[in-house]
């Protein structure tokens, strides 16, 4: 009877342990919580995603690698065709490379490991040689879009494996800057395209590094149908915390403003303003 009463208190201690974390991550992501529903070790690491941008000394073991990526192969893909592949970079010449490409971004230039996620069909297209046809159906923008969406369903199992085993992340779109150009440093084949790049590495404890805001439920989550209107409430509610938070970091501005900046002026979009020109370039028309 009394190991029965200890079970039930270690299970109550447990749970009251779990509520707390629960509380803890929702306010630090989305300013307000409750204690109620569920709580894990995955959606403990989901929610406390932070971008990092500094890195130790320190490689990232083969197995932790092995992980990761057994992680993004375990990401759905349509019709289980996998149109995607990453290359591991750890050659300091080419991780290089690619920084200046991306922006000259310091986030990969220390990264001790980068991953890069590409739309592939030049695997589907060699099994199709052998088959003796053509592989038609990926000229269509359906093709190319099946082939981002597997590689970015793949990064975000990698990114949530990694952070599982303690390494930091952080995407870098800057490798759609130069795509032709990345393609050469990689050595890609025609109809593989660089969708983004990762930052892997043990985590710098000495960056201030944050779990940034997002938008509430009530903002993305619509019930049977889109409401746009309905929205208004929600994103002022935000903006306020996530200038708070670029105030913390050192950033001015608000959210709103970032979005009218990078959507609204053409010039931010610098040379990715040609990426149609680049897909077609790699093998992705995109009829």
């Amino acid at each position: 009877m009394v190991a029965r009463s200890d079970a039930f208190e270690r299970r109550g201690a447990l749970e009251r342990r779990g509520a707390l974390e629960r509380r803890g991550a929702l306010e630090r992501r989305f300013g307000a919580a409750d204690t109620a529903g569920p709580w894990n070790e995955v959606l403990a690491t989901q929610l406390a995603h932070r971008s990092v941008r500094r890195f130790l000394d320190r490689p990232v073991p083969e197995d932790h690698l092995r992980a990761v990526v057994a992680a993004a192969s375990s990401a759905a893909s349509s019709s289980n065709l996998q149109l995607w592949s990453v290359v591991a970079v750890t050659d300091r010449e080419r991780i290089d490379a690619l920084a200046t490409l991306a922006g000259d971004q310091d986030a990969v230039r220390h990264a001790p490991l980068f991953l890069v996620w590409l739309a592939d069909f030049a695997r589907s297209e060699r099994i199709a040689t052998v088959h003796g046809r053509e592989l038609v159906n990926a000229d269509f923008a359906e093709g190319t879009l099946l082939g981002v969406v597997d590689a970015a369903l793949a990064a975000q199992n990698a990114v949530v494996a990694a952070e599982s085993v303690g390494l930091g992340t952080v995407y870098i779109g800057g490798i759609r800057n130069e795509p032709e150009r990345v393609a050469d440093v990689l050595e890609l084949p025609q109809r593989v395209f660089p969708v983004v790049g990762l930052s892997v590495g043990f985590p710098d404890p000495a960056e201030r590094a944050e779990v940034k805001p997002r938008l509430g439920f009530d903002v993305v989550c619509h019930r049977d149908r889109y409401r746009l209107e309905a929205q208004d409430a929600g994103i002022a509610r935000y903006d306020t915390r996530a200038e708070d938070f670029y105030r913390g970091q050192g950033l001015p501005g608000s959210w709103t403003g970032r979005i009218v900046a990078r959507l609204t002026d053409p010039g931010t979009l610098g040379s990715r303003r040609r990426l149609r020109d680049a897909l077609r370039e790699r093998g992705f028309p995109t009829s």
